[in-house]
């Protein structure tokens, strides 16, 4: 989380209580979102997200190797995220940081749980299946990851091209269809500052909030829940953030349906 001064932290908090956001946006509302694919040339498929001064960028590549040992026939998905230390003077390089190991799980979590790709589809052989891996990397870091993090994985896998695997190689060139995606996936996260809760919280706000609740969901159910920080959400509370990540989702899920791919 970025860190600013006590007096921008208080007078967060203060136009809060006052029914305020510093900024024009209302309790409930999304920053700017905007999308580019195909930005990774090297890449099987690859997507910007901006949300806000949050800049995440995706890139995914596809290789083939063995399956996990209790899922012989399932090919492997494989997020990886890094913090860079361009996007904020709070990251360092080096080894990965729990922020960055809870951020790919969640993204992660959301995704596999809605069965967004069928993995049994990436069988090709007895000890041979397709390897999907995704690296997420943060360029600017203002708030949200999670949110930014989900979409630009999503239209990074709408992008993605399958690559053929024939007499023992990985074939990149030619026709190559579409990843085939089940599910829309998108993430909606919530921060509780006082007894005031926000949606897509800024850097500044995320400094200062006393909890964190994120929700994935796909068009029909909730898929999977984080919560952050030490602060809670009461049982009430709770289920209205379901109802309003049924509501908000059907805006982020329309910004990527009106992707090409």
């Amino acid at each position: 989380m970025a860190k600013i001064s006590a007096v921008k932290g208080e007078y967060i908090v203060e136009l809060l209580s006052k029914g305020i956001r510093d900024g024009p946006r209302k309790f409930m509302d999304y920053r700017k979102i905007t999308i580019s694919q195909g930005l990774l040339p090297n890449a099987e498929g690859s997507a910007q997200v901006d949300l806000g001064n949050t800049k995440v960028l995706v890139g995914i590549k596809m290789g083939v190797g063995e399956p996990m040992p209790d899922k012989p026939k399932e090919g492997n998905l494989m997020v990886n995220a890094e913090l860079l230390p361009l996007a904020s003077a709070d990251y360092d390089a080096g080894p990965p940081s729990p922020e960055s190991v809870e951020f790919a799980r969640v993204v992660d979590r959301g995704i596999r749980a809605a069965g967004t790709i069928d993995l049994s589809s990436l069988f090709i052989e007895k000890d041979k299946v397709w390897s999907i891996f995704v690296d997420i990397y943060v360029l600017n870091y203002d708030g949200n990851l999670f949110d930014a993090g989900t979409l630009a994985v999503m239209a990074a896998l709408l992008n993605t091209k399958m690559p053929r695997y024939e007499n023992d190689a990985v074939v990149r060139e030619g026709e190559m269809p579409k990843l085939k995606i089940g599910s829309i996936v998108t993430s909606c996260t919530y921060a509780k500052l006082g007894d005031k809760i926000i949606i897509d919280p800024t850097g500044a706000e995320e400094s200062v909030m006393d909890a964190r609740l994120t929700v994935t969901n796909d068009e029909q159910y909730i898929r999977a829940m984080q919560k952050g920080l030490n602060g809670a959400f009461s049982y009430a509370e709770i289920e209205n953030l379901l109802e309003k990540t049924f509501e908000k989702s059907k805006e982020l899920r329309k910004v990527l349906e009106g992707l090409k791919g």
